[in-house]
């Protein structure tokens, strides 16, 4: 976990609003959802992981272990079944609710915190730089 902590900020994204749609969110959420350019900030305690996204729109915080399940509500109030786990270096969220799952792979590359939301056949990249 130890690439992960620190603060990174929203560098780029790549099909946000297709991912978004493909999840469910509303035009109006999709519309703030486009325009917030979080921080995500990562720490870990004990064993326990904290992830705290911050913008404009919404501050959200989920503190969770690897490899247990937990309720999470999302920034776009989805209530979802979500496990973290750490495969080859990529730190995976999976995301259950309604039938439906979604997955959020992070890893580290080039210094950089790469984001992959993928719902179905729709994949989303958003890049984050990290603050000195």
């Amino acid at each position: 976990m130890e690439p992960f902590v620190g603060t990174w900020k929203l560098a780029s994204s790549d099909n946000f609003d297709e991912y978004m749609k493909a999840i469910g969110v509303g035009f109006a959420t999709r519309q703030i959802g486009n325009m917030a350019k979080p921080n995500l900030a990562f720490s870990v305690s004990d064993g326990v992981i904290s992830m705290k996204a911050q913008s404009t729109f919404k501050n959200t915080e989920i503190s969770f272990k690897l490899n247990e399940e937990f309720d999470e509500t999302t920034a776009d109030d989805r209530k979802t079944k979500t496990t973290f786990t750490l495969e080859n270096g990529k730190l995976v969220q999976k995301q259950t609710w309604d039938g439906k799952t979604t997955i959020l792979e992070r890893e580290i590359q080039d210094g950089k915190l790469v984001a992959k939301c993928t719902m179905d056949d729709i994949v989303a990249v958003r890049t984050y730089e990290k603050e000195a």
